[in-house]
């Protein structure tokens, strides 16, 4: 492998060690702190329609997909052939 590649993989394995680092100290960082009912409510509707926009989307994009609203454009009609002029 070349000197830039191992680089590359250096830079990455230090950027995932920086967010493993922080993800576990946001995750520690607040054990004391109480969540009221209406926080765990909210928090489940956001879960809820999350998903569901992301379910919906990813639903249309399949439906798009299959329909052929994908494929370029072409022409519909009759063609002038220029030898028919």
């Amino acid at each position: 492998m070349k000197m830039g590649s191992w680089v590359i993989i250096a830079v990455l394995l230090a950027i995932l060690v920086a967010t493993i680092s922080l993800g576990y100290e946001g995750w520690t960082m607040g054990q004391d702190a109480q969540m009221s009912t209406q926080g765990y409510i909210a928090m489940a509707l956001g879960i809820f329609f999350s998903l569901v926009i992301g379910i919906g989307l990813m639903a249309l994009v399949f439906y798009s997909s299959r329909a052929g609203y994908d494929q370029p454009p072409r022409l519909i009609g009759k063609r002038r052939n220029s030898s028919e002029e």
